[in-house]
């Protein structure tokens, strides 16, 4: 098993070379290992492109050696036709006779067809290897196909005693008001190229006037989203520069500018959870919600969230807005230079 441990691990780190790159599709590595050495290694490197396996076993000068050799991988194989042939079939017609698998795919299109495929054609397989860090990994992927919901991140920034602002009259003339210090917002800015979409609330724009765009951070631009119920928002805010593909969730009218998208929703009902099921069948499967208030407390007393990450400073407010009460421990707190950062986890 430490041996198994070893090379899942390696395929581990090659999937998360894919971490924001290969949306809608999981994070995948391969290894190929003969007698103790690997031969031949690869990751999934974009959509629509070649798999881990293939990779992996292409990277294999002396093709000889597969029929000797062992396949690790983190993610079970695929079986069916996608944009790229199955990965199953691949290895039946390499001749590889034992693979070593992370986790099983929960994708109704795979969904353990693909081990049972590689068995018909008598290959070992071995599965379940570090199962929990290979579903973290791929955490978004998970989510999306086993609760039929995005992947939820929260996040926000405090003071010492809990502010998320220091002055409510500022904070409703619309003046912005930085807690966090330059190298955290460099951080957020990493965590927005991972995701797929990023949400605000109304009264946020109103304040901050965002972007919501990758300033600091190369990666894939993320889709916009905003919750405007009464559709008050001026159309000179950053939202509305048509950039890229952002919706207005509202109760007035679905209609389509371009790149803006308006969604109607029933706001006498549970919104979040039409919002959750919009960017469902959207394919949409993580989302970063970065406020303001009253939003993320929305989404926390709804349970649609999977992890809140906050920012503190060092500041101490005394009075202002308070930031939203989590309602758990924190996973995990580390420092981001100056700042402290909480991660916490949604284990309902």
């Amino acid at each position: 098993m430490a041996e198994h441990n070893l090379y899942m691990r390696r395929c581990l780190e090659l999937a998360a070379n894919g971490l924001g790159l290969v949306y809608p599709n999981p994070m995948v590595g391969s290894v190929i290992v003969y007698k103790g050495l690997i031969i031949g290694e690869g990751w999934h490197q974009k959509a629509g492109e070649a798999h881990a396996e293939v990779n992996a076993i292409n990277a294999v000068k002396e093709k000889e050696l597969l029929s000797k050799a062992t396949l690790y991988v983190n993610l079970e194989p695929c079986s069916h036709y996608g944009k790229t042939p199955p990965c199953a079939d691949l290895i039946i017609k390499n001749n590889i006779k034992k693979v070593v698998i992370g986790s099983i795919d929960t994708n109704d299109k795979v969904g353990g067809k693909g081990i049972k495929r590689l068995k018909e054609n008598s290959i070992e397989v071995i599965h379940s290897v570090m199962e929990k860090e290979c579903r973290e990994l791929n955490k978004r992927f998970f989510t999306f196909h086993e609760k039929n919901r995005p992947f939820v991140i929260l996040k926000w920034a405090r003071s010492k005693d809990g502010y998320i602002f220091p002055d409510k009259a500022k904070a409703a003339s619309g003046t912005p008001f930085w807690i966090s210090n330059k190298y955290s917002l460099q951080r957020v800015h990493q965590l927005r190229s991972q995701e797929a979409s990023i949400l605000v609330g109304k009264n946020t724009v109103l304040q901050d006037d965002p972007k919501l765009n990758l300033r600091h951070f190369e990666g894939n631009g993320l889709m916009r989203l905003v919750i405007d119920r009464n559709l008050e928002l001026p159309d000179d805010k950053n939202l509305f520069d048509q950039s890229v593909h952002t919706i207005i969730y509202n109760e007035k009218k679905d209609e389509v500018m371009h790149n803006l998208h308006y969604v109607k929703l029933d706001f006498e009902k549970e919104v979040i959870a039409q919002i959750m099921n919009h960017l469902y069948h959207l394919e949409i499967q993580s989302v970063i919600v970065e406020g303001g208030a009253y939003t993320l407390a929305h989404f926390i007393e709804s349970g649609f969230w999977d992890e809140a990450l906050v920012f503190e400073g060092d500041q101490i407010f005394k009075e202002g807005i308070k930031g939203p009460d989590i309602g758990v421990k924190p996973f995990v707190h580390q420092k981001v230079l100056n700042d402290d950062m909480y991660l916490y986890k949604n284990n309902s």
